[in-house]
């Protein structure tokens, strides 16, 4: 492995999500923004949570005739 190409190593790297959570980890760049963490990610948290980037979600109710959910 060559030193001089190698990238920084930041172990105490914080890394912040979109919810307020904050945690640290290890990465090249010293500080880290994310939009879903373990925190308020519906795979762990058990709730569901639609992120409707352009409104695919509702263009596909609208093309199955699916009604809206509260």
């Amino acid at each position: 492995m060559q030193k001089e190409i190698q990238p920084e190593y930041f172990e105490d790297a914080v890394v912040t999500c979109a919810c307020g959570n904050t945690f640290t980890t290890g990465s090249t760049k010293k500080e880290l923004k994310v939009d879903i963490c373990s925190k308020c990610h519906p795979f762990y948290t058990g709730q569901q949570k639609i992120v409707d980037v352009g409104g695919r979600v509702e263009k596909f109710r609208k093309k199955y005739n699916i009604p809206a959910e509260k």
